[in-house]
């Protein structure tokens, strides 16, 4: 786009009068993963710039203002891997690394020829991932990605604890003592397990956790029923973003965590029930690998 005035981080040119300027109107791809949706841009083979996506998202992200979803993810070239991702929370932070929006942002990229590949790495801030597509009709319907490996130690996560891991470890939050488990999966998160997931008052307690003291860069939060073995039941709060239908790195730290707390079996494939659906997860010593469904919602243009 020619330079202009920038409107809530969009660049747009000039439209004659002085001091004005033409609204930019940008195409976009409503996806989500497991009911984790996110507001696609495609800046990979475009002329599109957004320069302030923090407030870009915000906009967007509103479900009775904007287009509604849980953040916005631009879909951007990269020197060192296929293509490269950049996720923003509803509240505008980014995240280093969705495991759910980056199965979106695949099948993006070969549904729309741009990375004809079965076989495809995606740049994160997190690091470059692999991942596997499984196609149907010409289509990808589900894709398994490499996670990276699951960091335990606390000052990696980060975690304000001692020792070398944070396993079933008492703590104290909003003044109530709970059970943790704290995993990094590119970002830090904290589970705890409990007898009625849904039951579980998520919405009082995840804001706690995720500003409490102990989690120095905030924290998502898993609440974790064991359903059986192998099995998993879950809720996740995440930081910037709340209460969310489906959590990739989530599902990923619970089934992490339901290994190391005996729950579940180490090099098995583990099946996580979340509220938006189920993601497959396999925890082994050299990654943690996730494979779930990735689904076009709907297509638009919205004005900024």
């Amino acid at each position: 786009m020619s330079s202009g005035k920038n409107i809530r981080g969009v660049q747009t040119a000039g439209s004659g009068a002085a001091g004005q300027t033409a609204r930019a109107k940008l195409p976009f791809t409503k996806m989500h993963g497991c009911g984790n949706d996110y507001i696609y841009f495609n800046c990979f083979n475009t002329k599109l710039e957004i320069h302030s996506p923090e407030s870009l998202a915000v906009f967007l992200s509103d479900r009775h203002k904007g287009v509604g979803g849980d953040g916005m993810v631009l879909i951007l070239p990269s020197e060192v891997a296929d293509a490269r991702m950049r996720m923003f929370n509803l509240d505008g932070s980014e995240g280093a690394m969705c495991g759910n929006a980056i199965r979106c942002v695949a099948k993006y990229l070969y549904d729309n020829g741009l990375v004809r590949k079965r076989a495809m790495t995606i740049e994160t801030l997190s690091g470059v991932r692999a991942l596997w597509l499984s196609t149907r009709h010409g289509a990808v319907a589900a894709v398994k990605v490499d996670m990276g490996r699951a960091e335990l130690r606390p000052s990696e996560i980060p975690v304000a604890l001692t020792g070398e891991r944070v396993v079933a470890r008492a703590v104290t939050i909003g003044g109530a003592v709970y059970t943790v488990t704290c995993v990094s999966m590119g970002n830090p998160h904290a589970v705890v397990f409990c007898k009625d997931v849904d039951a579980f008052d998520v919405h009082r307690l995840g804001p706690l956790f995720e500003r409490d003291p102990l989690f120095p860069d905030r924290v998502n939060t898993e609440f974790v029923e064991v359903a059986g073995r192998n099995r998993l039941k879950m809720r996740v709060w995440e930081r910037g973003s709340g209460e969310t239908q489906a959590c990739g790195t989530g599902a990923c730290a619970a089934a992490v965590a339901a290994v190391l707390n005996g729950h579940c079996d180490k090099g098995a494939d583990i099946t996580v029930q979340l509220p938006g659906g189920e993601l497959t997860i396999r925890y082994t010593d050299a990654a943690v690998y996730m494979t779930g469904g990735c689904i076009i919602v709907f297509e638009g243009t919205v004005e900024a």
